[in-house]
């Protein structure tokens, strides 16, 4: 519909055509699940596929535990991380209405960092040392995707797996907001209105 939209208007405009047929037509709206967020088997399975020390694993390891998308994940370094805490500006918007995240390092993200050989100035490089582009890592990362046997796990369905797990261990909208910059409730709510719907279940369940 959008590329016939831009074909009529032109063929009106060059008076190759009476009228634009397009006008008022509505879109047809489709409801989509988005990406694929990560299970914990998922996880399990990559982590098994790629062990700490390896660049994957750490990949892995910065996107759990920062939520950042795929273009916030290239460019962390050891700038980032100090007292304990990683800080960085989401990439998304940063120059419209910037989202600083600062939350403190998790143990098991320490530990990756500290067990893998990094860059000087992010901790994932390219063969040739230099820092991932987004599409770039995207791609690199995809193709570590493939080696576990997870075609269809994303960077970003890491991303939503994390804030998927805050909620289940009862972290409110608020605090998940805190840890991945999202700015709306609306996207945050679903997270926690399906773990409170599991833990209901689980508590009407019978015995």
């Amino acid at each position: 519909m959008k590329a016939m939209r831009a074909m009529f208007y032109w063929a009106t405009e060059e008076e190759e055509f009476d009228d634009n047929p397009t006008v008022g037509v509505k879109n047809i709206k489709y409801a989509t699940k988005g990406h694929h967020s990560w299970t914990d088997y998922e996880i399990a399975q990559y982590q098994q596929r790629h062990p700490v020390s390896t660049k994957a694993r750490l990949a892995l390891d910065l996107l759990r535990f920062t939520t950042g998308r795929r273009e916030d994940i290239p460019r962390l370094g050891p700038e980032h991380v100090s007292e304990g805490r990683i800080r960085f500006v989401q990439g998304k918007n940063e120059d419209r209405a910037p989202i600083l995240i600062d939350i403190p390092v998790h143990e098991e993200l320490a530990a990756s960092i500290a067990a893998t050989q990094t860059g000087e100035k992010t901790f994932l490089v390219t063969q040739w040392g230099k820092p991932f582009t987004t599409n770039g890592f995207g791609n690199w990362f995809r193709d570590r995707c493939n080696e576990a046997g997870l075609p269809h796990c994303s960077a970003h369905g890491v991303r939503k797996a994390t804030a998927a797990a805050l909620a289940d261990n009862e972290a409110t909208a608020h605090e998940i907001m805190s840890v991945t910059g999202h700015r709306s409730m609306k996207e945050v709510e679903r997270y926690t209105l399906a773990a409170d719907q599991a833990q209901i279940a689980n508590r009407s369940s019978p015995t």
